[in-house]
C-alpha cells in the first residue's frame, strides 16, 4: 500500500503567517515598551549608559613609568594597572567609569603607556586626581651599606664644600667615583612591589615579637609569584633591614630575623588604628604596579554634554523620518513594511545599548545614525529583485519570496565588507574610535536580521496580488513596483 501525504491546506499556511506576524509585532511592542521605560524610569535596571561628550565629567590621561621594566612583562603590567585603577575609582562612586590603556609608539623612538581614565558625572578634576593619587605605590627594598657610605660622604663633602665656598658646584666623587647627589634612602630595588599583592587587611600586635600590644598592622599577602619572591628575598638576605616604602617614602624597616615562606608580611609604622585601616583598604584597592604621572585633563561640562546629545537624538530623528519618507514614496505598499521593518531595528538597537551595556558617546551616536540609512539597504535589494519578478507577471508573495533568494549573495557580501571595515577600526583605534565602530558593526547585524527576518516576514503575510489583478492591493503594489 503506498502512503499519501497530506499538505497543509491553504487555510493553515495563511493562519501560521498571520501568526508569526501577530507574535513578530507582540514582541516588537514589548520591547518598544520596556526600552521607553528603561529610558524615562529613574529606578530602571538597565538605563542607557552615556558616555563622557554626553554626560559630561573628567578625561585625564596618565603616563606609566615602565622604564625599568621587562618590556615583555609591559602589556601585562599595563593590564594589571587598568584593573586596579577601574576598582581604585569605583569605591569612590563614580558611574560608569571607563579606563583604557593607550599605547603610543608612531612618533618616538620609546613606545609610550598611557592610561586613559574617563568619569561621567564628575566634573571637578581636583577631586578625581586627588582620589585617584591616593592609590599607594608599595615596595619592598633592601638596606646597602654601600649607598649608606656614599650618602654619608656626600652630606659631609657638601658641608665642607658649603661652609668654604657658599655653594655646591659640580660633581662630587670619591676615590675617582662619582656620587649620585639624588640618594634619598639608601636602599636598593629588589623587583618587589604592589603588583604582586593580593589582599592587604588590619591586624593588632600581640604582646610578643618586639612590638607593643594592640599596636596597629598592616598584613599584606601576596600572590604565588610574590610569595615565592618574597621568601627567596628574605632567605638570601637574613639580618638585614627590609626597607618598607609606601609612594617612595619609608614607612617601616624591620630586619629579617629568618626566611618567610607564608606569602604574608607585616606593616608596621607608628600607625593609628584608622591610619592602618585607610592603608589596608587603599592596598587592598590598589597599590599601583608601576608608577604613573598625570600628564592631561579635561572637563565636559554637564550642559555641553546635554547639548550634544539634544542635536544627536534630532539629527537621528531627522534620519529616520527623511528614510521612511523616501520608501514609502517610493516603494507605496513594500516601503510602509520596511519601515515597520526599521522600526524594528531602532528598538532592537536601543534594546541592546541598554541591556549590554554599551556606553553611548558622541562618536557612538554618530554611528547608530549612520546604519539608520544603512538599514535599508537590504530592503532596496529585495524590492528591485522584486520588481523584476512581479513585472514579469510573479504574484506579490512570488516574488518576495524569489527576491531575498536573489538578492541574498549582494546583501551578504556588502555587510560582511562593512563589518569587516568597523572590526579594523575597532581594533586598531583609539577609544573614540572603538565607540563608534562598536555601534556601527552591531547596526550591520541588527539590520540584516531586521530585513531578512522581519521584512520578509511581514511582506509574505500579505495578501497575494498579481499585476493583471484590479484590486486594491494589486493596485497599492504595483505603484511601487512598477517603476
Amino acid at each position: 500500500m503506498s502512503e499519501t501525504k497530506t499538505q497543509p491546506s491553504e487555510q493553515s499556511v495563511a493562519f501560521l503567517r498571520w501568526f508569526r506576524s501577530i507574535v513578530l509585532v507582540g514582541i516588537i511592542g514589548w520591547l518598544m515598551l520596556t526600552v521607553y521605560q528603561n529610558a524615562t524610569s529613574s529606578e530602571a535596571e538597565n538605563p542607557f549608559k552615556l558616555g563622557l561628550d554626553l554626560a559630561g565629567g573628567s578625561h585625564l590621561i596618565y603616563e606609566a613609568d615602565v622604564s625599568g621594566v621587562d618590556p615583555l612583562e609591559v602589556p601585562e603590567l599595563m593590564a594589571v594597572l587598568r584593573d586596579v585603577i577601574e576598582r581604585r575609582v569605583n569605591i569612590f562612586g563614580v558611574s560608569e567609569p571607563i579606563v583604557q590603556v593607550e599605547r603610543s609608539s608612531f612618533v618616538t623612538e620609546e613606545p609610550i603607556e598611557r592610561l586613559v581614565v574617563e568619569l561621567p558625572g564628575v566634573t571637578d578634576v581636583s577631586e578625581a586626581v586627588a582620589e585617584i593619587g591616593r592609590t599607594p605605590l608599595l615596595e619592598f627594598k633592601l638596606y646597602s651599606a654601600d649607598l649608606a657610605g656614599q650618602q654619608s660622604a656626600l652630606q659631609n663633602l657638601e658641608s665642607l664644600t658649603a661652609s668654604s665656598s657658599g655653594a655646591v658646584i659640580g660633581d662630587i666623587s670619591i676615590n675617582g667615583e662619582t656620587i649620585d647627589r639624588e640618594i634619598s634612602e639608601p636602599f636598593e630595588d629588589t623587583g618587589l612591589t604592589g603588583r604582586y599583592l593580593e589582599t592587604a587587611s588590619l591586624e593588632f600586635a600581640g604582646s610578643g615579637g618586639g612590638q607593643l600590644s594592640n599596636e596597629p598592622l598592616v598584613s599584606v599577602r601576596f600572590t604565588p609569584e610574590g610569595g615565592k619572591l618574597f621568601a627567596e628575598i628574605t632567605r638570601a638576605n637574613v639580618g638585614e633591614q627590609l626597607g618598607i616604602f609606601l609612594d617612595g617614602d619609608l614607612i617601616s624597616a624591620p630586619v629579617i630575623n629568618e626566611a618567610i615562606t607564608g606569602g604574608t608580611a607585616i606593616i608596621s609604622g607608628g600607625f593609628t588604628p584608622d591610619e592602618a585601616r585607610e592603608l589596608a583598604q587603599n592596598l587592598s584597592f590598589g597599590a599601583l604596579p608601576v608608577p604613573i604621572e598625570l600628564q592631561s585633563t579635561q572637563t565636559v561640562g554637564a550642559s555641553l554634554g546635554a547639548e550634544v546629545l539634544d542635536k544627536g537624538v534630532k539629527a537621528g530623528m531627522l534620519g529616520f523620518g527623511l528614510v521612511m519618507l523616501f520608501m514609502i514614496v517610493w516603494y507605496r505598499l513594500p516601503g510602509l513594511v520596511a519601515c515597520i521593518a526599521l522600526v524594528s531595528y531602532i528598538t532592537m538597537m536601543l534594546a541592546l545599548f541598554q541591556l549590554i551595556p554599551v556606553t553611548l558617546t558622541a562618536a557612538g551616536l554618530a554611528g547608530f545614525i549612520l546604519s539608520l540609512g544603512m538599514a535599508v539597504d537590504a530592503n532596496v535589494l529585495v524590492f528591485e529583485r522584486m520588481k523584476e519578478e512581479y513585472r514579469s507577471g510573479s504574484s506579490s508573495r512570488e516574488g518576495a519570496q524569489t527576491g531575498f533568494k536573489r538578492a541574498w549573495s549582494a546583501i551578504r557580501d556588502g555587510n560582511i565588507t562593512s563589518l569587516l571595515s568597523a572590526t579594523i577600526l575597532f581594533w586598531f583605534g583609539t577609544s573614540m574610535v572603538k565607540g563608534f565602530a562598536l555601534v556601527f558593526g552591531m547596526g550591520i547585524l541588527v539590520s540584516m536580521f531586521s530585513a531578512l527576518f522581519i521584512t520578509r516576514t511581514l511582506l509574505i503575510t500579505l495578501p497575494e496580488a498579481r499585476k493583471s489583478d484590479g484590486s486594491v492591493l494589486a493596485r497599492l503594489l504595483g505603484s511601487g513596483l512598477n517603476k
